[in-house]
């Protein structure tokens, strides 16, 4: 068995030569998920919490418990707003969910979404300089359903520990209840990442895809697959963007979405996908084939694949196609096999493929630039503002077929995308306080670079100290072994 390397940037060099593409893929996927068991159960996870204010001397305590803190505590009784400036408050964010729609992997208990909260942090201290707190609670109500009124109530009480909440891994129809409820009654960012985030970063890259492809988003016919949270928004963010809804049409398990889905117009809770099915595909095509034929788009966003969307369709599709399947951990379709029925630009939501359009591009820079002016919501202009500052870094760096959007390692987007949604918020009304682009751009690039340089130093330190070979050995050996 050939060695990995720590860094995992050979992983596509280690599996067998005779494996074929769809063998690799499928043995990078179990690779993956056997080292996350691996390597969370050497860390007992990935986040943690350390002070970051000096005891200089004995008394020092009593400045930062009693008798001094009680000075904090009657100052910002006596003026909230002073929580911002007082505590860690203004750059805080509480990662709630009730874990009833994990991945791919449905509902898996409360705490079995500890890993998804966890991993959402971690990436918010490290690209964002946030520090954020996983927060998995049981949702049920007295007759043991998912009751979307217990995650309200949550937020509602516990906002005032926070300068945003993310909300995470919620089933619809519940999800939509709880964000338009929040987003209307909390006085800080209340932000659906599956479904805000996912579309913000997907926009970005069709953007660039469609420049590529010399077509502009008006004249594109573009089928979304799925119809649940993420693609919902990816529809109203298209429209708002530019594209023409008759031009759009969603798909979800029972079939395409039109005027005449009874289910959707009778179900009050999916209002969201009702709007769109008076408004997308007023021709009321019903047969996929047909969706599909001389097709622009496609966006998938469903159930995890690989073979979810077939090749066949995609040759059904008009010259230069575009394929997003975004489903985790696994792709609608592969790359390669979408590229092989005549894709032009694929992407997927991971990093081990080209093109990761991954909401971790959105959430660090959307919810930083938020914070700092202290906004009190997220608006739509400022998601969509997000999606165009990525594409933009993007463009200047230079456009491919493989290179439509930033990657998550270049650090510069962060701050970049922070300090165009901090101007968004000011523009929108909706900061507490003004600053300019430039003063923006500098906090947050301070605290995203003191985030990485205090991993860096805990790492050289050895306060966090490597896995060793053996565990990705182990890991690959297992990968190796199940796909033969």
């Amino acid at each position: 068995m050939k060695e990995i390397n720590l860094d995992l940037r050979n992983l596509d060099e280690v599996f067998p030569d005779n494996f074929s593409e769809e063998q690799i893929a499928s043995a990078k996927t179990l690779f993956l998920k056997n080292l996350a068991q691996q390597a969370h159960k050497f860390y007992g996870g990935k986040i943690q919490t350390a002070p970051k204010a000096g005891i200089y001397g004995f008394n020092w305590f009593n400045v930062w418990y009693t008798p001094g803190v009680s000075k904090i505590s009657t100052s910002i009784r006596d003026n909230n707003e002073f929580s911002f400036e007082l505590s860690n408050r203004g750059n805080t964010v509480g990662v709630v969910s009730d874990s009833t729609r994990v991945l791919g992997d449905g509902d898996v208990t409360p705490p079995g979404g500890l890993g998804v909260m966890e991993g959402k942090a971690f990436l918010m201290k490290y690209l964002g300089g946030i520090d954020a707190f996983p927060l998995c609670i049981d949702s049920k109500n007295s007759l043991g359903e998912n009751d979307p009124d217990q995650i309200i109530q949550f937020v509602k009480q516990c906002q005032h520990s926070f300068g945003a909440i993310n909300l995470e891994d919620i089933s619809q129809p519940n999800c939509y209840k709880v964000l338009d409820t929040l987003r209307n009654e909390c006085d800080i960012p209340v932000w659906h990442d599956d479904a805000q985030g996912t579309a913000c970063v997907i926009l970005a890259g069709l953007i660039n895809a469609l420049k590529l492809a010399e077509l502009k988003i008006y004249d594109a016919k573009i089928i979304l697959f799925g119809a649940g949270a993420a693609n919902s928004t990816m529809a109203r963010f298209l429209i708002q963007y530019g594209a023409d809804p008759k031009n759009i049409i969603l798909f979800d398990n029972k079939g395409a979405l039109h005027r005449e889905r009874q289910d959707y117009e009778n179900d009050p809770r999916f209002y969201l996908q009702w709007d769109l099915c008076q408004n997308t595909n007023p021709e009321m095509v019903t047969d996929i084939e047909d969706a599909f034929t001389r097709a622009n788009v496609l966006i998938a966003l469903s159930a995890p694949g690989p073979h979810t969307i077939k090749p066949e369709w995609i040759q059904l599709m008009d010259k230069k196609p575009i394929v997003f399947t975004c489903a985790n951990p696994i792709p609608e379709i592969y790359p390669y096999a979408a590229k092989k029925a005549g894709a032009f630009i694929t992407a997927t939501g991971r990093g081990d493929f080209p093109n990761q359009a991954n909401n971790s591009l959105g959430f660090p820079g959307i919810l930083k630039g938020a914070l700092i002016v202290r906004a009190r919501k997220i608006t739509d202009n400022m998601a969509i503002r997000a999606a165009e500052s990525l594409a933009n870094y993007a463009e200047k760096k230079g456009l491919t077929q493989d290179y439509i959007i930033p990657a998550m390692d270049e650090f510069d987007i962060f701050p970049e995308e922070a300090a165009d949604v901090a101007m968004q918020a000011i523009k929108d009304g909706v900061a507490r306080i003004i600053l300019s682009r430039d003063e923006v751009y500098a906090i947050a690039k301070r605290d995203i670079e003191y985030s990485r340089k205090l991993t860096e130093k805990m790492q050289h330190e050895g306060f966090i100290n490597k896995p060793n070979q053996e565990i990705l050995n182990k890991a690959l050996k297992q990968a190796i072994e199940a796909v033969k």
